[in-house]
């Protein structure tokens, strides 16, 4: 049986260039949007106002204070898509619940979200004026979308932003599984020197490997582009029928074959209902015993008691999770305690590039509230 060392000595670099270990807790450059609770907050909807007072509030006929359109956004979002947008409307930075957010809810003709705010059915009917949810990022699995086409709101997102930084990700998390590396802080003696030469070696190389690419969206074909680049044979499983010009030298395999035969698997799915659990216990016991899973696409199309089950008798292998159900995971989440579980707090699209990429969605939905046809509407 093959087995690995365990995940390389990593660094990361923080946006002033000071070098700081990747475990360590410490935020780089992350702003987060105030928690909605309170009374008009709902936990299941992320403080979705819910409460008849919010229904109270809301008057169609009420004048608006300005003739720009209003606009809410309940996420963080770059400051230069921020500054563009407030040329063009009244902008308002308000997490659903929030007291401001009550205020203006009957004025609301555009909703920009990122990936914690849920708009759903709801929501909508506290916004009797909204016309466009834009969502400033790639899945839009936290948006009603056919809610929102029964109320006439169109939907935009920006569903190319973070494919680089995903895939620089998923490559990064390659190096981390297969390479192992070790930095010293201080001149060792030459045993010592010698010692970790022999200590730090990668078992394998990646032109040696397999790696199945579970989903092949605009994501995974990167993905094989790079990982051939690398020398991985590349295989995939998709639903849809992908023309050989379009797989990026990859090789199509039923989904069986794809889990019991690859080295690595990384998991690129998208967000509809009914990939809910698609990686389950039947999938998951057929791996290697010494495979590496890497997940970057939705916490919940894995099945994590049944990873956890697996993982505890193949100690060889390691799973790589960036994303997780629900997020932030707690302390109910079985892979935990695991040596070889790797969980990550939803890295993958944090570059400074992406995250502006993202921002950007504010184009479309101005598009939308001056009535020209968006670049990216989802509907």
């Amino acid at each position: 049986m093959r087995t690995r060392t365990g995940i390389g000595s990593r660094r990361a670099v923080d946006r002033r260039g000071a070098r700081v270990p990747c475990g360590s807790r410490r935020s780089v450059g992350v702003r987060q949007a105030k928690a909605c609770g309170g009374p008009f907050s709902d936990g299941a909807h992320s403080g979705l106002c819910l409460s008849s007072r919010l229904l109270q509030a809301i008057d169609p006929t009420s004048p608006a204070k300005s003739t720009k359109p209003l606009a809410v956004v309940t996420e963080h979002l770059a400051d230069e898509a921020t500054e563009w947008l407030t040329q063009r409307c009244e902008v308002v930075h308000a997490g659903v619940g929030d007291p401001r957010f009550i205020e203006c809810a009957s004025q609301i003709e555009a909703l920009v979200v990122r990936t914690y705010t849920q708009v759903d059915a709801k929501l909508l009917a506290c916004l009797p004026r909204l016309r466009v949810v834009g969502r400033a990022g790639v899945g839009i699995d936290n948006i009603d979308v056919e809610a929102c086409r029964a109320r006439g709101v169109t939907v935009v997102s920006t569903p190319d932003a973070n494919t680089q930084a995903v895939v620089e990700y998923v490559v990064c998390l390659l190096c981390d599984a297969l390479r192992p590396r070790l930095f010293l802080d201080e001149a060792v003696s030459k045993q010592e020197w010698d010692e970790l030469r022999q200590d730090v070696v990668g078992l394998w190389q990646m032109d040696e490997l397999v790696l199945g690419i579970l989903g092949l969206g605009r994501i995974g074909k990167r993905v094989a582009e790079v990982a051939r680049a690398i020398g991985f044979e590349v295989v995939y499983h998709d639903l849809e029928d992908i023309a050989p010009d379009r797989r990026n030298g990859a090789s199509p395999v039923e989904v069986t074959r794809l889990f019991a035969e690859c080295d690595v698997i990384t998991i690129h799915i998208d967000g509809r209902a009914g990939n809910k659990g698609f990686v389950g216990r039947e999938l998951i016991s057929l791996m290697r015993p010494d495979a590496i899973l890497i997940n970057t696409s939705r916490g919940f199309v894995l099945d994590t008691v049944a990873l956890a089950d697996w993982l505890r008798v193949n100690p060889a292998a390691a799973a790589m999770l960036d994303v997780h159900d629900p997020e932030p995971f707690t302390d109910a989440n079985p892979l935990i305690p695991l040596p070889n579980a790797h969980l990550a707090p939803h890295l993958a699209s944090r570059t400074m590039t992406a995250m502006d990429n993202m921002s950007w969605v504010v184009r479309d939905v101005v598009a939308v509230l001056e009535g020209r046809k968006p670049k990216w509407a989802v509907w």
